[in-house]
């Protein structure tokens, strides 16, 4: 799973992905800081299931915080767009295409619109951020068309002296975008396009075609960034009015990262989404740095309840794309052989089944799958058994 970073230059996509990773990424306040794409991992907060055993876990991957596990996903922060740049402005090919494999987008904007079309610094307030939410929509768009366009003439005259599935043919040119051929066969049906006649089918109708398969494949919601700067909450709240498609959330990039940094260091004690902070050592804080986090507590998260880092990734994995997180473990013990109680956590799709978490544990124990059982209430299940979030499930195999 891989959670893309997407927005104009200067908006503060470097400082999000660094304060969700703490992974290097260079931050500067002019446009095009950042060229090539930063990768990291970030993480989900759920609550654990050790707290239903009353136990403490033992992540192997990532890591749990007062019972709140945090789950790892791979997440890109892309060069920032400018419009145009489907055409190529900006290096943008370069960075749309880093933005291929991604399962979901987070567009990040500034808010407060203190940052022009083009990435520059300006007074806060003289820009429309609304512009940039549609902007994106376009640019993402254009690409997808630009994609489907490349030798269409050709491909539509061979999909039609061959008789092909136009659904089938065209799936396999865009599988790079992750367009399934289930995905354009309801895409065709939708727009009423003639599957035998695609010589027939106009600009209009692909760039149509181009917008429900983007929809589709790259999900987006929207990280509301300086929202703490003036006019960032009147602004909020017209944009989730004007775009109610989209998830728009309050968000402060360079806060999270404050309170990460400084709870790395061990000065406050902070779990990622919480609404709260403690100073662990007062004692070693100069009053500027009391004052920050101050700041932070007060005009930050006793406003909008948390920096929304946190909860902008959670949104992203859990709700556009419906992820749930389920633990295998066992009736008889939840430790593995190493004594960990609850090592592993896994994000699986919605709609998956026992049998699809037995094949994500181990290609064996889905090829000799029985049983599988629900630790919570010792229920034994088959393998057509509907998983629910934060499940905790024993695979039972023949082997």
């Amino acid at each position: 799973m891989l959670v893309g970073i997407v927005g104009k230059p200067n908006v503060g996509k470097s400082t999000f992905f660094k304060a969700a990773t703490l992974a290097e990424a260079e931050i500067a306040n002019y446009p095009f800081a950042t060229i090539k794409p930063n990768s990291g991992v970030g993480f989900v907060r759920l609550a654990c299931a050790d707290q239903d055993f009353n136990t403490q876990c033992n992540p192997r991957t990532g890591f749990c915080e007062h019972h709140f596990r945090f789950v790892p996903v791979q997440l890109i922060d892309v060069a920032g767009l400018v419009p145009g740049a489907h055409e190529g402005k900006g290096m943008g090919n370069q960075f749309l295409d880093d933005l291929r494999q991604a399962d979901v987008l987070i567009h990040v904007i500034d808010v407060a619109g203190s940052t022009n079309d083009k990435g520059e610094s300006i007074q806060i307030g003289t820009h429309d951020p609304a512009n940039d939410v549609r902007f994106l929509e376009v640019e993402l768009d254009m690409w997808y068309l630009g994609i489907i366009q490349k030798g269409w003439e050709k491909f539509a005259r061979t999909v039609t002296q061959e008789r092909a599935a136009i659904h089938i043919a065209l799936a396999k040119q865009l599988t790079g975008l992750k367009v399934t051929e289930a995905m354009l066969e309801d895409a065709v049906a939708k727009l009423k396009l003639d599957p035998q006649k695609p010589l027939s089918w106009t600009d209009e109708d692909l760039l149509q075609l181009a917008t429900i398969l983007r929809l589709r494949t790259k999900p987006m919601l929207i990280a509301a960034n300086k929202i703490d700067l003036p006019g960032a909450q009147e602004n909020f709240q017209r944009l989730s009015t004007t775009f109610p498609q989209y998830t728009f959330i309050p968000c402060c990039g360079d806060a999270e990262l404050a309170l990460k940094q400084a709870s790395k260091a061990g000065l406050i004690d902070y779990v990622p989404g919480d609404p709260k902070l403690v100073l662990l050592h007062a004692e070693k804080l100069n009053d500027k740095q009391k004052t920050a986090l101050s700041s932070i507590q007060h005009n930050i998260l006793d406003k909008f309840n948390s920096t929304g880092v946190q909860k902008t990734l959670d949104t992203a994995i859990f709700t556009l794309l419906g992820y749930m997180a389920i633990f295998p473990g066992g009736i008889s013990k939840l430790e593995d052989k190493d004594g960990n109680r609850l090592p592993d956590c896994f994000l699986l799709p919605a709609g998956s089944t026992a049998l699809d978490f037995a094949y994500k544990l181990h290609t064996d124990l889905g090829k000799n799958f029985i049983c599988a059982k629900d630790v919570r209430t010792k229920r034994t299940v088959g393998k057509e058994h509907l998983l629910k979030h934060r499940d905790v499930v024993e695979i039972v195999s023949g082997k």
